[in-house]
């Protein structure tokens, strides 16, 4: 039985599936439910953990971000997005290449996988579940936008978690970031981990290589690339 040396930890949104738009659109309906007002304005979500969008979004609507409010807000999002699971199928896709990058690693046995999201734990379940992902990886071994409001710190939450699930500690050159933004690539570097930036959402392959990003691909679909990196 080969053990896993390696933790790969994937980032969601834009680098394993597109929600088109509905992201915004959750906050749109999740405002008015939380606190009864039209909702105004929502904070710059790219790479972000939900709760530093939450906290900014709350601010931005004149309404104090306590602990409170934040959780207020925080449930609201979970049940909009547990009602419009239909929704979400229809309008999102799965990126090219991200499920056939999901299989392929799930079936190689040095390789353990979960998540790093800036999604609340709950909205990831979701989104992995309805397009049928989250059985390629551990979901447990995994951070989550509520764990911590930094990003960096995420992969310290999943790296504990990974030795409390396997009894592996897995060092920085064996923990591997998967991520579409130069938040990701920071917060690799930050935590002292590697990273494998993908160009599937906003930043482009120069932009990610300017945040010190050393590893790029311009999208999921060479797998045989994404291996190589992985493993060299």
């Amino acid at each position: 039985m080969i053990t896993p040396r390696l933790l790969v930890l994937w980032d969601i949104d834009h680098t394993l599936l597109a929600s088109r738009g509905l992201g915004r659109e959750m906050y749109v309906r999740a405002v008015p439910a939380a606190f009864g007002i039209p909702f105004v304005d929502l904070a710059d979500v790219s790479g972000r953990t939900e709760l530093d969008i939450i906290a900014e979004t709350i601010a931005l609507h004149r309404v104090e971000p306590t602990e409170a409010n934040v959780s207020r807000l925080a449930q609201a999002l979970t049940d909009s997005y547990e009602a419009a699971r239909a929704e979400l199928a229809e309008r999102g896709r799965v990126l090219p290449g991200a499920r056939e990058a999901l299989e392929a690693l799930a079936e190689d046995a040095a390789v353990h996988q979960g998540v790093l999201t800036g999604n609340l734990r709950s909205v990831a379940y979701v989104k992995l579940e309805t397009f049928r992902l989250a059985h390629y990886v551990d979901l447990e071994t995994s951070a989550y936008g509520d764990d911590h409001n930094v990003r960096a710190e995420l992969v310290r939450v999943a790296r504990r978690r990974a030795v409390e699930r396997t009894g592996i500690r897995f060092d920085g050159e064996h923990t591997v970031l998967i991520g579409d933004t130069p938040r990701d690539v920071e917060a690799a570097h930050a935590a002292g981990a590697r990273v494998v930036a993908v160009a599937s959402g906003r930043n482009g392959v120069d932009e990610l290589r300017s945040a010190g990003a050393a590893d790029v691909l311009p999208d999921l679909r060479d797998v045989t690339s994404l291996g190589r990196l992985l493993h060299r």
